[in-house]
């Protein structure tokens, strides 16, 4: 019994990045497998290389939609990001303001934001605008209230030492404030840039005439799925490589992160 323990300790267990690999793939062979063996009907679930075989044969098409969507995306997520996080941090690090405020942000995030597209359609036409300020709109709330979140686990002990050097707010917040909250932010980038994509997506599919999320939609009436799904797997890959940035740039601000304790900020 204990040798049959001892061995089994032994071995090496899987690493997360190698049980993410065989799911991976156990997913992609799923994909083909099921509908060629007839389990899955095809016009729900095309075949991973019918697929593939729309997404190459389309693919002048489907670029130059992309690049309406990714314009799009940038946009929206230097907005929504950008003003998200630094609203956090500004409104974060001043007690009245973080009290009055975050029960608003946090209702507010609560409301399923795309019942509103008709708004924005009706303020901002149904060109590109509305759609990136839609997506702005989508992704901000996360930031914001992620932000504003890690800015209350910084150790008090920070602030006061830099307040006894006389530091203004605004080196309050760039120099203490930020690098300390850099997991807590990061973790709401990603958050709110993955809802930036699927906000402009959504907002495509549903009035533009341009962009991946256009594709999706007349493709769909036209009932072609495989070319459905070759978009689709565009905005996977989309929000895959958005992550993987995301967490490119969480390795390289590592050193910027202090030990925190829980304590207002403020």
């Amino acid at each position: 019994m204990s040798l049959a323990m001892a061995s089994s300790a032994a071995r090496p267990a899987l690493s997360p990045a190698a049980v993410r690999l065989l799911l991976g793939i156990a997913v992609l062979i799923l994909w083909e497998a099921l509908p060629r063996l007839g389990l899955v009907p095809q016009l729900f679930l095309p075949a991973l290389s019918q697929t593939l075989a729309a997404l190459v044969g389309s693919a002048a098409e489907y670029g130059a939609h992309l690049l309406h969507t990714l314009r799009a995306i940038g946009i929206a997520m230097l907005v929504a990001c950008g003003l998200g996080i630094g609203l956090g941090l500004l409104i974060g690090s001043v007690a009245p303001l973080r009290r009055t405020l975050q029960p608003l942000a946090s209702g507010l995030y609560a409301v399923p934001i795309v019942i509103l597209y008709p708004l924005f359609t009706a303020w901002f036409g149904i060109g590109p605008q509305s759609k990136i300020v839609f997506a702005s709109v989508y992704g901000m709330l996360p930031c914001l209230l992620g932000t504003m979140a890690g800015i209350q686990t910084i150790d008090r002990q920070y602030l006061t030492v830099a307040r006894s050097m006389r530091a203004s707010r605004w080196q309050v917040i760039g120099r203490v404030l930020l690098p300390a909250a850099m997991p807590t932010v990061l973790s709401a980038f990603r958050v709110g840039g993955a809802l930036v994509i699927v906000g402009v997506v959504v907002a495509e599919m549903l009035t533009s005439s341009e962009g991946i999320g256009y594709l999706i939609s007349r493709y769909r009436t036209l009932l072609d799925s495989p070319h459905v799904f070759a978009g689709i797997l565009l905005v996977v890959l989309l929000v895959v490589l958005f992550g993987a940035l995301v967490q490119q740039v969480e390795r390289r601000t590592a050193h910027w992160r202090f030990s925190t304790r829980s304590g207002e900020a403020g």
